[in-house]
């Protein structure tokens, strides 16, 4: 009667600590979203006061000089030799490939069109994952991040009037080098913290992003205004570090596929920061993709 009684009074705290652990790696990963839905519009403020490269290298020197003091504050020790090609790959990927790919996309495209890009990544994502990682989600899973996904494109390729333009090259481009650097890094943030593998991605760019900075800030004009600080800033502590960081975090708890899928929202949310922020206009169809988008997210966090 012992052995069952102890059973019985264990059993609900086996249920719910991982139930607990998904709540709270949910909600980190949402708000890695919430930060990552500001960066199209921050980027848009940035480059009213500083050219492409320099706001890209300006953002990568001043996010690892964050990290980099964070590491060293906490004493943190270097990173295994084992670790270093998946760090190359978030860095690649999350720090250098899809800040430069999108800002030079963003000169000549509208944030509802970079948005297109946003709404393929959870599904990219999750495809990389399963291949990189061996996770094999369910039909139901695929059948409702195909769904938000394509209900997430048709949005915002209506509302960019089915444009194509020369940056789109550079959109496709971002898709795939984030899809690559969220998946090594998920991967990695199981066996290391989360905000480590982002702050160590940061400082191995320095030796690139520093010099690249020098040379960017004397070749093109800057012209320090509000928004452009705001911007630069924002991009920088907001997206590059602090989003990751939860964003990371998010991903280990929940897994890969399932935090991706929670990216679905993201170009609604920059959608809504766009006519806030940069008075870019949307139609009446955004609250029905926002049901259709919301309840897909359901399904993919039941699957």
């Amino acid at each position: 009667m012992r052995v069952q009684s102890s059973a019985t009074a264990s059993s609900p705290i086996a249920v719910t600590a991982p139930r607990e652990r998904h709540g709270l790696g949910t909600a980190l990963a949402a708000l890695g979203v919430a930060s990552f839905s500001l960066t199209f519009p921050a980027t848009a403020w940035g480059l009213e006061g500083f050219g492409p490269w320099s706001l890209v290298a300006v953002r990568c020197v001043l996010a690892a000089l964050v990290a980099g003091g964070c590491l060293l504050f906490l004493r943190v020790p270097l990173p295994e030799r084992r670790h270093l090609p998946g760090l190359a790959v978030v860095a690649a990927g999350v720090v250098l490939g899809f800040p430069m790919l999108t800002t030079l996309a963003l000169r000549t495209s509208t944030t509802a069109h970079a948005a297109v890009v946003v709404g393929l990544l959870p599904l990219t994502t999750a495809a990389l994952s399963a291949l990189r990682m061996g996770s094999r989600p369910s039909r139901r899973f695929w059948a409702a991040a195909l769904a938000g996904a394509a209900a997430v494109v048709a949005f915002t390729v209506v509302q960019s009037a089915g444009a194509l333009t020369a940056a789109d090259g550079f959109l496709f481009a971002a898709l795939l080098v984030c899809a690559a650097g969220y998946t090594e890094g998920g991967r990695l943030a199981r066996v290391v913290p989360g905000w480590q593998v982002i702050a160590w991605a940061l400082v191995l760019c320095l030796p690139l992003s520093v010099p690249a900075a020098a040379v960017a800030l004397a070749r093109e004009p800057v012209h320090l205004t509000a928004h452009g600080v705001v911007g630069v800033l924002w991009v920088a502590l907001g997206s590059q570090f602090l989003g990751l960081v939860v964003w990371y975090r998010g991903m280990a708890a929940i897994g890969i596929p399932r935090a991706s899928q929670l990216q679905l929202a993201q170009p609604l949310l920059t959608l809504v920061w766009s006519a806030l922020l940069l008075g870019e206009h949307f139609t009446a169809a955004a609250p029905v993709t926002a049901v259709a988008v919301l309840v897909c997210i359901a399904v993919t966090q039941r699957s």
